[in-house]
């Protein structure tokens, strides 16, 4: 298990408002075509699929899974891609249990505007969930504190990532 120790109190609320966001047309299609103006927490990707750490976690292991095609609405996957996205869902559960042993998850898409969506290339989030955590009220009210800085939540899910994509075939098979 990754250490943690770091305090980190995130501040989306600038990257909303456009204060720290680089100026790019995109951030997710930055992240996908490796942009240097673009942070990056990528943890890794398929054909059609990108997994990343959210850089504005609500909690250790949050990711993020996108087409690397810039889409807004679900419905506009193509079966390749929806096929690609719900084997990494999968798979990603496993990392995020396997790194943190979490007691939930939250799993979803903000599609459009009006769903609290603040980037519109769609993507699914899967947010782990711990006992004992501060609340939604929490979160949106801007008092979160993250246990764990980002990068090293990223190296730590990177490194299951690769763990178990050598583990014996049965178990890949179950995350994929």
């Amino acid at each position: 298990m990754i250490k943690r120790s770091t305090l980190l109190v995130t501040n989306k609320l600038g990257y909303i408002r456009g204060h720290a966001r680089p100026p790019v047309k995109c951030i997710l299609c930055g992240v996908v075509q490796r942009d240097p103006r673009v942070e990056s927490l990528e943890i890794y990707r398929t054909r059609r699929i990108l997994v990343s750490l959210n850089l504005y976690p609500y909690s250790p292991g949050h990711l993020l899974i996108l087409p690397l095609r810039h889409c807004t609405d679900i419905r506009e996957l193509t079966a390749a891609e929806q096929r690609e996205l719900l084997a990494a869902q999968k798979h990603c559960l496993s990392l995020v249990e396997q790194v943190y042993q979490p007691r939930g998850f939250n799993i979803g898409y903000n599609q459009g505007e009006s769903s609290g969506a603040s980037i519109d290339h769609l993507h699914l989030h899967i947010v782990p969930r711990y006992r004992n955590e501060v609340g939604f009220i929490d979160v949106i009210g801007g008092a979160r504190v993250i246990v764990q800085d980002p990068h090293e939540t990223a190296a730590g899910l990177r490194a299951a990532h690769r763990a178990l994509q050598r583990a014996p075939s049965r178990r890949r098979r179950n995350a994929s």
